[in-house]
């Protein structure tokens, strides 16, 4: 009897625990869609289909392609790079859209200023870094926006006469949320916190 006991409490003990962490990661990126700074970026259309999630479509940004002479931390002698995180100090440019102006493999030396953001994101090993007109691609984990049903391809097919926008939201590690799909300035989709 106290074996069938101590096992209902065993299951319900795991049950919270799992409950528990499942609420501790939606809770955290609705914390960074709440609190994180607000960045726009210029988008570029690329494939509109999942077959499991549906309609979705895949995004590339001008911050995807960051020149190797924009990294400052390069060791000498290096020449190529190794799978590792980066970080990509963004500052808003005269359009509203935010662009690169410095990046480091590992983590930023100091702090972004008040009018400047850090993106983090995670380079492939493979980079010639030895020749400063390469250009690498770091994923930040937003190369993806789901829509409801039927939206992907309109949407794809606009996106390639006009310009569109993301507005994603930063935590202060750099850890990236997508947070609005934007049509020039009107917002066509916006995530919930939950």
């Amino acid at each position: 009897m106290m074996t069938g006991k101590r096992l209902v409490i065993s299951a319900l003990v795991l049950a919270l625990v799992q409950i528990g962490f499942l609420g501790w990661i939606i809770a955290g990126r609705a914390a960074i869609l709440r609190d994180g700074k607000e960045v726009l970026l210029k988008v570029e259309p690329i494939d509109p289909r999942d077959l499991l999630r549906g309609d979705y479509i895949r995004l590339g940004y001008d911050i995807s392609r960051i020149p190797v002479k924009l990294i400052a931390n390069i060791p000498a002698g290096k020449l190529s790079n190794d799978d590792t995180p980066i970080v990509v100090r963004l500052k808003p440019g005269a359009d509203g859209y935010w662009q690169p102006t410095s990046a480091w493999f590992g983590q930023a030396p100091a702090p972004a200023a008040a009018d400047e953001a850090d993106i983090a994101g995670h380079v492939a090993e493979g980079w010639n870094l030895s020749d400063a007109t390469t250009v690498i691609t770091p994923d930040y984990g937003i190369e993806r926006f789901y829509l409801p049903e039927g939206e992907g391809i309109a949407i794809q097919n606009d996106m390639r006469v006009r310009p569109f926008g993301i507005r994603v939201a930063l935590a202060k590690d750099g850890t990236a949320q997508i947070k609005a799909l934007i049509d020039g300035d009107k917002t066509l989709f916006e995530e919930p916190l939950y």
